[in-house]
């Protein structure tokens, strides 16, 4: 009898200088969850706990020629999308995505970084509402850009911006609660479910949607339904900025994804 495989989950996104977030980030949540992480790089920024200095996009045609050979040799188990940047990119990330067989495919829209910088274009985001989110098993968007894909206002509740993003395409929406109370909101068109977590005022935040993201990808590449990777996901994140490094730069300190290596999640029973 052979021995079960490892899984592998695929991050497509964006290189993070300064280890915070982007490909930095999913490797290590991945690697805490026990998941073997493959990358695709889409841009490479010049940043720091504090701002982001310069991005350089990676040609289309290489993001296209790294999922290929990842998909190739090693395959894919789940697939986390962050960071795209331009049309050009989005279209390459459409592209590549059908490389990956019906391996579930988890989009973080990154649209800002934490410092405030822009890592989407403005030209972009039609784009990747119209062409990534139907691609998606499931979208993970804070409150900011929950409102900006959904185009409603500040008065929306999560339900309504949950329900919003889904009737774009998704099968399932996850607004997450960190600029609110902590708690996320899962829509997976049978219904709602809340999933509260602590609010780490004063902890690290650098790479805290990222880690959530890609933590959520790993769960679901060994084969958790989606509830209960949405559960676990919150609670492994929430716990990775609580260990926060708060000693790293001079801004808000990475999470530390890796603080909770030890507590490998048993995948769930067939």
């Amino acid at each position: 009898m052979s021995e079960p495989r490892t899984p592998v989950a695929l991050a497509i996104a964006g290189s993070d200088s300064g280890g915070g977030a982007g490909i930095q980030a999913d490797l290590k949540a991945f690697a805490a969850v026990g998941v073997h992480g493959t990358t695709a790089i889409t841009a490479i920024t010049a940043q720091n706990t504090v701002g982001v200095d310069a991005i350089h996009a990676v040609p289309p045609e290489v993001i296209v020629a790294q999922v290929a050979a990842v998909a190739a040799d090693i395959g894919v188990d789940a697939v986390k999308v962050g960071m795209l940047g331009t049309a050009a990119t989005i279209d390459a990330v459409v592209e590549a995505l059908a490389l990956t067989g019906d391996a579930p495919v988890v989009v973080d829209p990154v649209m800002v970084s934490e410092s405030g910088a822009g890592l989407l274009d403005d030209g972009a985001r039609e784009a990747l509402v119209e062409r990534v989110l139907p691609l998606a098993t499931v979208v993970t968007p804070n409150l900011p850009e929950a409102r900006a894909i959904a185009g409603l206002g500040e008065s929306a509740s999560l339900e309504e911006l949950a329900a919003a993003i889904r009737a774009l395409g998704p099968a399932a929406a996850i607004v997450t609660g960190g600029h609110a109370d902590g708690t996320d909101l899962l829509d997976d068109g049978t219904g709602t479910l809340a999933i509260p977590g602590p609010v780490h005022a004063d902890g690290a935040a650098h790479g805290s949607g990222c880690t959530h993201s890609s933590t959520l990808a790993a769960l679901l590449a060994i084969g958790f339904p989606l509830r209960e990777a949405a559960i676990e996901a919150r609670l492994r994140a929430g716990e990775a900025v609580a260990a926060g490094l708060r000693d790293v730069g001079a801004g808000a300190g990475p999470v530390d994804a890796l603080a909770i290596a030890s507590r490998r999640p048993r995948p769930p029973l067939p």
